[in-house]
């Protein structure tokens, strides 16, 4: 391979499409489907752990596994989705409404 000795031989290596920027998923969320949320509060059948419990969700199981995901990393704690629920360790109703809010979606609290 040959030495590079200016920045148009660079530019000749690199392929356009490698320079794209991906966007943020945070940006792709909020191009779907607007959700109305539950915010439950629960510890029965968790060995008195208490876990925020997201019900309504209507879509696809790749996009519920998506919003999860970016629900976890913004709390900092882990979870699952279970039968169309989002399931997020710990109480965090008030910091999952605002972000769910941000997001486009209503969100009413239940519970405890």
């Amino acid at each position: 391979m040959k030495k590079l000795s200016s920045l148009s031989d660079l530019k000749s290596l690199v392929n356009a499409l490698e320079l794209s920027v991906s966007k943020p998923s945070s940006i792709v969320l909020k191009k779907e489907l607007k959700q109305f949320f539950e915010a439950h509060y629960s510890k029965k059948g968790r060995a008195g752990k208490p876990v925020t419990v997201l019900k309504g969700y209507k879509g696809s199981k790749d996009k519920i596994k998506e919003l999860a995901k970016l629900l976890k990393n913004k709390c900092g704690v882990g979870g699952s989705v279970k039968n169309s629920e989002i399931i997020i360790q710990g109480e965090h109703r008030d910091k999952i409404t605002s972000i769910l809010i941000e997001l486009g979606h209503s969100v009413k609290r239940i519970g405890g």
